[in-house]
């Protein structure tokens, strides 16, 4: 067991269970009952309060911080798993709240993947295979479904709960016990069950100190999408012959023409 000292400055409760094998940064504190598995990474300054348990093959980043009862890590809830390694990835400076859960992927040589300065409230969960950007708010009781994709600064409403393989678009809100069947669109609000498209993300698009310019565009294009009933390859057309081709609005044309599961209307 790892004990606090000069030499690595580690804050490590004598109640915590740390394999001899893991790696644990600099400036980390360990609270009472943690469990940290043999092939667990934690880069400097993270913050594990008590009863927290990560395992598996779990790389974390630098001064994240994770409260009680969080299970971080574990093997994928996935019935087609077969073995092999599998890992999860996360960056930096994430919080996650009391009774988070993130798991491993599926398959031999895949991850689960977390960006950083992300926020997860009281019992999120992030399934096997998901790829989450970096500033996202996922409020209480959300969650992912495998392979979900989420992009930067995203917001999750409490109880919303995202169908596998669905992708949450950046700038994008969910309101609270949405049903996420297909994809979210970039910079939009969706909420429902299912879920439709309600307006722009006005004030979180202010709140990013997007300009006017792009708001008014993104403002246009959710009128051409959502509400001028038209097809939905004459709505992108319509958008690139008359909006300015600003980053965010390309963004938004080429997010709707990846979807696979078709996008919240």
């Amino acid at each position: 067991m790892r004990k606090a000292n000069a030499t690595n400055n580690f804050m490590i409760h004598s109640t915590a269970i740390i394999h001899p094998k893991a790696k644990i940064g600099s400036d980390c504190q360990i609270g009472p009952y943690c469990v940290i598995g043999e092939h667990v990474t934690l880069g400097d300054g993270c913050k594990l309060h008590p009863h927290v348990v990560v395992d598996g093959h779990t790389v974390l980043g630098q001064q994240n911080e994770i409260f009680p009862f969080a299970a971080i890590g574990f093997k994928t809830q996935d019935l087609k798993w077969k073995g092999g390694v599998t890992r999860l990835e996360i960056g930096d400076r994430n919080v996650f709240r009391e009774g988070v859960t993130i798991h491993s992927a599926t398959n031999d040589g895949d991850a689960t993947i977390l960006g950083s300065d992300n926020l997860l409230l009281t019992y999120v969960h992030i399934a096997h295979d998901c790829r989450v950007g970096s500033h996202i708010i996922m409020s209480g009781y959300a969650g992912l479904a495998g392979h979900v994709v989420v992009e930067d600064h995203a917001i999750l409403g409490g109880y919303t709960a995202v169908h596998q393989f669905c992708r949450v678009g950046t700038f994008s809100m969910t309101g609270g016990c949405s049903r996420i069947a297909q994809d979210v669109t970039p910079f939009m609000i969706v909420e429902g069950n299912p879920a439709e498209a309600r307006a722009v993300n006005k004030i979180g698009l202010e709140r990013a100190g997007v300009s006017e310019e792009v708001q008014t565009a993104l403002r246009a294009a959710h009128k051409i999408i959502f509400r001028e009933g038209r097809m939905l390859s004459a709505a992108l057309a319509k958008i690139e012959a008359e909006l300015p081709a600003l980053p965010e609005v390309k963004h938004l044309v080429q997010f709707i023409r990846a979807s696979e599961r078709g996008i919240c209307k």
